[in-house]
């Protein structure tokens, strides 16, 4: 029994600090993406940074030149992948940052799917419905009101069922023209 009791010990120690082993400086040296990171990290979103750390990405702010965009993927010079997030959205809250990480950290294709586009955007709205402060109003910007939008369709698809943000996306002009769906 003892045994037992000590292989269930080592293994809860092992799984439980293995979401505290990341390096968060091995993925940016920007203090607010940190502090992000960090938030993404205390409430258990461990498979964001397993899928940062398989592709080794590295993530920053950005001048992205288009408005719509609110971060992309992106490949350095040596081939590594990066997550760039659009400049104009330095100051927006933590929870928002941590947001667009996670929604960055699915797209493991240099090409992305309808599939991969829908998993990356469900698991924002996952985060944001997670990580958002209650009783908090957040300003009403572009990125709040995204945020809240794809929670609300991602709540209405645990509800009854249906993929809401696929269909959201199968159904945008911008996606269809980006997957050749025309």
């Amino acid at each position: 029994m003892k045994k037992l009791l000590l292989v269930v010990l080592i293994f809860f120690t092992f799984t439980a600090t293995q979401a505290f082993a990341y390096n968060l400086k091995s993925f940016t040296s920007d203090a607010k993406i940190m502090s992000a990171m960090q938030l993404l990290m205390q409430n258990g979103e461990t498979d964001v940074f397993r899928n940062l750390q398989k592709n080794a990405v590295k993530v920053k702010f950005y001048h992205l030149t288009m408005n719509n965009v609110y971060a992309a993927n992106a490949y350095d010079e040596f081939g590594r992948r990066v997550i760039l997030i659009n400049s104009m959205y330095k100051d927006a809250p933590i929870e928002q940052i941590a947001c667009l990480i996670a929604h960055e950290s699915y797209h493991t294709a240099r090409k992305a799917t309808l599939e991969e586009e829908s998993l990356a955007t469900s698991k924002e709205a996952s985060c944001w419905t997670k990580l958002r402060k209650k009783g908090v109003t957040y300003s009403q910007t572009k990125l709040t009101k995204r945020l809240d939008k794809i929670a609300g369709l991602h709540l209405a698809s645990i509800e009854d069922g249906n993929n809401y943000i696929e269909d959201k996306i199968a159904n945008s002009s911008f996606y269809r023209s980006q997957f050749g769906l025309n």
